[in-house]
């Protein structure tokens, strides 16, 4: 006697593929001999035969795999041609566009609502229902996740909390990063845009003559940080008078209070994101969304300047010597 179980949820989908697959692969004399059911013209005989239980059981798995295949994921339509999602522009010279647009003029945006990356960051969160956001872990341990609010009211604090210290919302105002890949960047980013300041990152890949070049070209009185380690290098440029403007450094991670005594004592206020956030959280000031016009983040490489590279070979030559 022939067998017949349900099963739901995502083993109900690899059950249906699995049926459909087996009956693309084999002919139906084959299928039929594996079942060891009778030939085509005996079938309603066969039928007759079964308990009502059985039939039952037939039909259900009938309307299982029917639903299924009405309702199965369709793959997405890419938006072009994946072998030829390029062309060549006319009288460029080889310069080549992506043919994703309607012409010729560079694609400024795809969406109306996301010309910004303020706005790209409101779209996810609109079209995502509130969905994981930003994810992190530890090594061997799984991912703990930040919603899309999360990230959002975690920004708006922090961007709040900095124009109760003195900042701007403005694309006058450049807020330096200076830490490793992780949530707190991306809020630290987002409170940017949120309020129209203006991001710089920072990295220590390049020498300390590269922070203190970047710190005093982008006119930086705060520094949002990782690591107390960093604070320190920071506040070694502000007591060597190398950066006389740094006014305020900003620490994700726990640190000892001697460190306040020592920005103190050359002029720079020290505060853990976490209070800088809940100052904002009790002071909020409504968001100053950027215009798709403003800037939006300034990215120095090694060679943005000539004085970068003097750096390296002075190094070089002393090294030589």
């Amino acid at each position: 006697m022939l067998t017949f179980f349900l099963v739901s949820g995502g083993s109900l989908w690899l059950f249906a593929e699995f049926i459909l697959s087996l009956l693309e692969k084999m002919q139906t004399q084959e299928i039929l001999r594996l079942l060891r059911l009778p030939e085509l013209g005996d079938l309603g005989q066969f039928f007759r035969s079964l308990s009502a239980t059985t039939l039952v059981s037939v039909g259900a798995l009938a309307a299982i795999l029917a639903y299924w295949f009405t309702h199965r994921p369709k793959a997405l339509q890419p938006p072009c041609n994946l072998l030829m999602q390029s062309e060549e522009v006319e009288d460029s010279g080889g310069a080549r566009r992506s043919v994703i647009g309607d012409g010729p003029q560079l694609l400024t945006h795809y969406y109306d609502d996301a010309r910004t990356m303020y706005q790209v960051f409101r779209r996810g969160l609109s079209i995502s229902g509130n969905g994981p956001c930003l994810g992190f872990r530890k090594p061997k341990q799984p991912y703990q996740w930040l919603s899309y609010q999360e990230v959002a009211d975690r920004a708006e604090f922090l961007g709040s909390g900095l124009l109760q210290h003195n900042c701007k919302p403005s694309t006058d105002q450049f807020i330096g990063v200076f830490a490793q890949n992780r949530p707190e960047w991306i809020i630290a980013e987002l409170a940017c845009y949120t309020y129209s300041m203006v991001v710089v990152p920072l990295y220590d890949t390049l020498g300390p003559g590269a922070i203190r070049y970047i710190i005093r070209t982008a006119d930086i009185s705060t520094v949002v940080v990782d690591k107390p380690q960093k604070a320190v290098l920071l506040l070694e440029h502000v007591e060597r008078k190398e950066t006389p403007g740094l006014k305020l450094i900003i620490i994700m991670e726990p640190f000892e209070e001697t460190l306040k005594d020592r920005g103190q004592e050359c002029g720079v206020v020290i505060k853990s994101m976490q209070a800088v956030e809940e100052c904002g959280q009790q002071n909020h000031q409504a968001p100053v969304p950027p215009k798709p016009s403003d800037l939006s983040i300034v990215c120095f490489t090694s060679g943005t300047t000539d004085f970068l590279l003097g750096i390296r070979r002075k190094h070089l030559w002393k090294f030589l010597e």
